[in-house]
């Protein structure tokens, strides 16, 4: 394997500097195909009807990124290979003379959160100077599933540190490498996280494609406030295998992208049962013969039946211009098809809603310490080997002032666990009861295909059951900052929900290219 590049802002630059003195005849080319918001059919057409090349794409990006991540510190670091990835994709493209044979994601750049595992020059960090030049044994399942689609992998993506499982203090967006990432609509507005950056390279047009993780909220989150679409595939769906964990029983990877087609044509390629995962071997009986693109139809929302649970995940206050675009599009939604059951309630939902009350915190501070020392032990050079060696390293080459402003509460909670015992046993019983006889039993009793939420509060509905939703670009505040609307539902329903969601995107056309304002 070749040796890793140190990781930091001016190794970022420079090589982005070194791949920039490559480029050549670009922009000739790019004056008649716009790059900026195109879709993965937009691209493909152009690349078939010769308007582009996979080198061009590449340039584009990595020029853009040289443009926009010093005020977005949304990439933490550029491939190397990228361009060369490039230059086989168009020898690919020349060679085979016919494009109908290529995969969707032939040549598209793709991004992915830094705690999914590349075996190649980039580093997979979670964010933190304590996995600096550490080394993965192998490329996680879902980037080896996104090389053999011939996508290209352009870099990683910034995120919370430790995927928000360090300290209940750190801002969201916020890690040690690279610092506080910014939304591109509002800068001074919160990004989310802890698929920050992925959501945010995604909405500035830095890639067309990324890859994030969520264990509570963290794509529908960013995806809702960088006004981009997040699909959170149901557990198990996508494989964890090579990804930095935070706790198996909740985790899962899922595409962030500007168009509900091109999030499906992502899904598609990532999905699938892995040996190494074992919650792929239930999940991949519910993948559809053909895939998910089959179900993007503009006519999907035709006699679906949507749930509206309003207390308390609508809020109620008179002129919002929230709950006005709300319901404007639940108008449209009727108009397409849709059918509204109104003013649902999900059992103890405040309980649910709130981390410690519903016994979530418990279960996941022990899960995380087991699946991440598992996951040290696997890398073939690492700095640390166990979450106890995360943390020393921490006090030993963080700043002071930093630890002390975001204490690793998290970390030290996770240390102190010893295994799954009566208190996680009785955490987990719960957990599952308050789903069963909450969402799970909403949506039966109902006959529901989705519950419609307003961006991502049924986030932790979802998580402790492992369910999928789909976020999608729903409207604007006063001061331009993004909102989302979520559309959920239980295992399996993802084709429904794709329906759901790409009715509601062509019906509505909402999303608009960010416009970076201060405030």
């Amino acid at each position: 394997m070749a040796t890793k590049l140190p990781l930091n802002h001016a190794s970022l630059y420079s090589t982005l500097l070194l791949i920039l003195l490559t480029l050549s005849e670009s922009q000739t080319i790019l004056k008649k195909f716009s790059i900026k918001e195109a879709t993965l059919h937009d691209l493909q057409l152009a690349f078939k009807q010769k308007q582009l090349t996979y080198r061009q794409l590449v340039e584009f990006y990595l020029q853009e990124i040289s443009r926009l991540n010093p005020n977005l510190n949304a990439v933490i670091e550029v491939n190397p290979d990228a361009l060369y990835q490039a230059d086989k994709a168009d020898y690919e493209r020349m060679a085979k003379g016919a494009p109908a044979s290529l995969s969707v994601l032939h040549g598209i750049t793709v991004l992915l959160k830094d705690k999914i595992g590349t075996k190649d020059m980039l580093n997979t960090t979670a964010g933190s100077f304590a996995l600096l030049g550490s080394v993965v044994p192998r490329d996680s399942r879902v980037v080896a599933k996104l090389r053999n689609a011939s996508a290209i992998i352009l870099g990683k993506a910034s995120l919370n540190e430790w995927a928000s499982f360090r300290s209940f203090n750190a801002p969201a967006g916020w890690r040690a490498i690279g610092g506080q990432g910014k939304n591109p609509y509002v800068l001074s507005a919160t990004p989310c996280g802890s698929s920050s950056g992925s959501a945010i390279s995604v909405a500035a047009n830095l890639v067309a494609v990324s890859l994030g993780t969520e264990t509570d909220g963290s794509i529908l989150c960013p995806a809702s406030f960088n006004s981009v679409v997040g699909i959170k595939p149901a557990v198990g769906l996508t494989s964890r295998g090579g990804v930095i964990p935070v706790t198996p029983r909740q985790d899962t990877i899922g595409p962030i992208c500007r168009a509900v087609s091109d999030a499906v044509y992502a899904l598609d390629a990532i999905v699938g049962f892995d040996y190494k995962d074992q919650a792929t071997k239930e999940a991949s009986k519910y993948i559809p013969r053909g895939g998910y693109k089959q179900f993007l139809k503009t006519y999907g929302l035709i006699g679906k039946r949507l749930g509206i649970v309003r207390n308390p995940l609508f809020t109620t206050g008179s002129g919002s211009l929230q709950i006005q675009a709300f319901e404007s599009h639940f108008q449209t939604l009727r108009n397409k098809g849709a059918v509204f059951i109104n003013n649902l309630e999900i059992a103890h939902i405040d309980i649910i809603l709130n981390f410690t009350l519903s016994g979530e915190a418990i279960p996941s501070v022990a899960e995380f310490k087991l699946a991440l020392n598992s996951d040290l032990k696997d890398l073939v050079v690492s700095p640390v080997r166990a979450l106890a060696d995360v943390i020393a390293f921490n006090r030993t080459f963080s700043d002071l002032e930093m630890i002390e402003e975001f204490p690793e509460d998290i970390f030290l909670a996770a240390e102190a666990t010893n295994g799954i015992g009566d208190n996680e046993k009785a955490a987990l019983l719960n957990l599952s009861r308050l789903s069963r006889d909450g969402f799970e039993k909403l949506l039966w009793e109902k006959k529901l295909d989705a519950l419609v939420t307003p961006g991502f509060d049924v986030a932790s509905v979802l998580a402790i059951g492992g369910f999928p939703g789909i976020n999608v670009p729903a409207g604007y505040d006063k001061k331009g900052v993004p909102f989302g609307i979520t559309f959920s539902g239980l295992k399996g329903s993802e084709p429904k929900l794709i329906e759901i969601a790409y009715g509601f995107e062509q019906a509505t056309k909402v999303r608009k290219p960010p416009t970076f304002q201060p405030f």
